[in-house]
């Protein structure tokens, strides 16, 4: 919602900020039409590597409080519109499923909005529970419901 752009490079800039994250490299952004809830506006996507100290719980915590900061409360609709949300996709070949977080992200390898940012980044990263790398994931997508616009 908003000035989406604007949100977005606010968050990047705030995930920066964080003590003990560096942002190392980011994806272009994409205009991708929603997924799930489909009577709304179309999202701008990308996907940002961090080098981090922060333990995945603590920056699940940093990232959900740059969220709030940023007018972000709880969705009222799953999948639904939201100024920014800031999702743990991967983290270095962890695999996490807690009450609070599942590392990596259970949806990401049917999502072209994920996969393809990610391969601007790294299309030669492993899934650590698929193994198979992002770029094998996005090729394996078929296009229903998943237009996207690099720009």
């Amino acid at each position: 919602m908003g000035n989406k752009i604007k949100n977005c490079l606010a968050g990047i800039g705030a995930v920066e900020a964080l003590n003990d994250c560096k942002v190392i490299k980011r994806s272009r952004f994409y205009i991708n039409e929603p997924v799930g809830f489909e009577e709304q506006d179309w999202f701008v996507n990308a996907a940002i590597n961090i080098e981090t100290g922060l333990k995945p719980h603590a920056l699940l915590d940093s990232l959900q409080a740059i969220q709030i900061e940023c007018g972000c409360h709880r969705k009222a609709v799953r999948f639904g519109p939201r100024c920014l949300d800031l999702d743990i996709i991967l983290i270095d070949g962890v695999i996490l499923n807690t009450p609070r977080l599942t590392v990596p992200h259970p949806r990401m390898h049917d999502r072209r909005f994920v996969l393809q940012p990610i391969c601007d980044i790294d299309p030669d990263n492993i899934h650590p529970v698929l193994k198979k790398d992002m770029a094998t994931l996005l090729k394996c997508l078929d296009g229903d419901g998943q237009r996207m616009i690099a720009f």
